[in-house]
Order: C-alpha cells, then structure tokens, then sequence
C-alpha cells in the first residue's frame, strides 16, 4: 500500500491530512507514504519532520498521484491553477481517495470520480454513532470553529467580554447568543464562558438544554409541540415555516439585547436555514456583531456575504470561511487522528476492505467500483 500526502490548494487552506505522528505509525506497519513538499508546512509540520517519521518527499503533485494509490486529503479535489488540471484527472484509475468531500453538493466531482473508477470516502458523511466518535472530523474541526468564533468575537468587540471592576467603574459583561447547541454552539458556550461573558444558547432541540446549562449557558430554544426536531445522526431537521417564524420572533428578542450573536445551525446537504433576517439585524444594538460560522452553507443570517465581512447599521456580520484553517496546527492534529482512526477500520492487511454491512463503511463510501453507494449522494446522480 502507498498512500499520498498532497498539498491542499483551496486559496487559505492552511491544513494537512497527516501529521509526522500519524505517518510513523502508518510506516512502522508497513505501509508506504509519501508527502509532496510543502504539504504540511503551513500548520508547522516540515518536509524534515515527514522524512524522520518515515516518509518520502516529491516536489510536484502530478509524481504524487503518479506514484501512490490511496490519496488523503482535507479538502475535496479542485483544479490546480499551477497545472490547470483537476485534482482528479491526476489521480490514477482505480485509486482511493479520502477527505472531506461534501457529495451531496458537489455532484459534479462525485461524477468525475466515476468516471476515472476511484473509490471516494467521505469524512463528513461519517455516521454519527459511538464506535465511529474517533473518526468524526466534523465534530472535531466544528469544535475549534465555536472556539475561534469566540475570540473573533471577542477581538472585534468594542467592550470587555467579562465583568471589569476598576477604578475608573464597574463594567457589565457583555451578553453572547448562540444559535445552534451543537458541537461548535457548545465550543461557543464554553469558551465565551471561560472568558467571563452571559451566554445564552437558542436550538429546537429539547435534548440539548441540560448540555447548554452543564457549561454555565443559559437556554432560551424553543421545542415545537410534537414536532420531530432531529434526525437519527443527532442533527437538527429542517422545520415547517410556520415554526421557523416562531423561532426567528424569540431569536429577535434575544438578539436585541445582544452583544454578540454565534450562529451555527446547518442542516446536512441542504442550505443553512436563516435564521436572522434584515429586520432582526436592524434592530440589534450598535456596535453588536454576529459571527456566522454557518457562512459554509449560505449562512443563517439574512445578509451574511460567505467569506467577507459586511457593517449594516453600524453592526458587524462577519462570514468568514474555513474557522478551522485559522488554527493549523490543532486542526490538523485532529483532522489526522480521525482519518488515521477511519484507516485503521477500513484497511485489512495494508489493503483496503469495505465491509457494506458496516454501518461506518456503508456511510462514509460514496464512489466503489464505478457506482455511487451513498445511498442519499445516489438519488442525486
């Protein structure tokens, strides 16, 4: 088996797949890895450090694909603007590749993957079920987005987050919303917490409020009577208008007496729900910002611009993409720990073996053998 590193080229992706620790233990078991120059460089891992954990350097991404028959990579393939060719035409028939590749919105390159016979593995469609909590990279790179979404916050604030007492007078601390109790909503609790600022926490879902109270949040969500909220992976379903309306009033209300908005809610496969229209951003306090970690899919507010930040009324929505990018090194020490637990499951002898009667195999394959298996990745094919 010989795996590929490459270097990720999404303009300001700033992560590797692999980290040296991860690479060791890969080589010690036999397995071949090789690591394009530069891979790992951004998040502090140096050609030097992959060459003492055992792996080969190439200079080039078209040796890279050339010479090794599983790729991982974070991003999904894109084109290369130095070759001008598609991450996927450089791959070889018959390979494997392995990263974040989003299917259900990206068609397109689940059909270029067919068309080349390459197996497709999917982190972000990994169940969400006990035995796969190790691999699951959408929790982990969520968690440092809640986080990184505080201290944006709390940058570019014009006020103290926590409680000041000086001699110059006593200052309030300043007020947070989150929008979504999920991974990143609870990172978000936790770190504005830590940093002394009131941390209020709207989601539809009744299970999360013990979870919210538990990191010193308070819950202010809503639970629609008899309505089923969530699906089977834990995530938050897409409501009836009528109860998203209900749910945007009591979110206005408490964003008016916000400092701070976090807003996190994203539906799998499907455009982020909004959930802060123009008149709710309109009637916020001058000077509040809402940072929306939803940007990736649309953004749950009204006027978010994915990737910019936008002033409206002297309130900041700032809809930056890729969080996890911004922290390197951790993210990729994560990110390496799922997709080494995803390896160590689905490679038998150095060989790759998918079990279809396996739940995490079932889930996380898209392509195998020139057919898409993904069963909701199929019906959009």
């Amino acid at each position: 088996m010989k795996i590929g590193i490459p270097k990720e080229i999404l303009p300001g992706e700033r992560r590797v797949s692999l980290v040296p620790d991860a690479v060791k233990k890969l080589v010690d078991q036999g397995i071949e890895v090789i690591v394009e120059s530069g891979a790992g460089s951004a998040s502090l891992f140096t050609d030097d450090m992959y060459a003492a954990a055992g792996a080969t350097k190439v200079e080039d991404p078209e040796t890279l694909y050339r010479s090794t028959e599983l790729y991982l990579k974070v991003q999904a393939p894109i084109i290369d603007s130095t070759t001008g060719q598609n991450e996927v035409n450089m791959m070889s028939e018959g390979s494997t590749v392995i990263g974040l590749l989003q299917p259900m919105t990206n068609v397109e390159l689940v059909k270029k993957l067919l068309q080349k016979n390459i197996t497709a593995l999917s982190m972000d469609t990994i169940p969400r079920i006990a035995r796969a909590q190790s691999m699951d990279a959408l929790s982990s790179q969520s968690s440092i987005a809640g986080y990184k979404s505080i201290l944006i916050a709390a940058d570019r604030l014009g006020r103290y987050l926590p409680m000041m007492m000086t001699a110059a007078g006593t200052y309030p601390p300043a007020k947070g919303l989150v929008l979504g109790a999920g991974v990143a909503g609870l990172q978000a609790i936790a770190t504005g917490r830590r940093l002394g600022a009131v941390m209020q926490a709207f989601d539809v879902r009744p299970t999360v409020k013990e979870e919210v109270e538990s990191l010193g949040g308070i819950f202010v969500g809503m639970t629609p009577d008899g309505a089923d909220v969530q699906d089977s992976g834990g995530y938050a379903k897409e409501l009836q208008e009528d109860t998203q309306e209900a749910g945007r009033r009591l979110i206005q209300k408490h964003s008016s007496e916000a400092d701070f908005v976090i807003s996190t809610a994203m539906i799998p496969g499907r455009p982020a729900p909004i959930l802060i229209t123009e008149d709710m951003v309109r009637s916020m306090k001058p000077g509040s910002i809402i940072i929306d970690i939803a940007a990736e899919t649309g953004g749950n507010c009204e006027l978010t611009v994915p990737g910019e930040e936008v002033i409206i009324q002297d309130i900041t929505i700032y809809g930056r993409l890729n969080l996890p990018s911004t922290m390197p090194n951790h993210a990729s020490q994560m990110y390496s720990k799922n997709i080494s637990a995803l390896l160590a499951h689905v490679l038998a002898d150095n060989i790759l073996s998918l079990d279809f009667n396996d739940a995490i195999s079932k889930g996380c394959c898209i392509t195998y053998q020139g057919s898409v298996v993904n069963e909701a990745t199929k019906s959009l094919i």
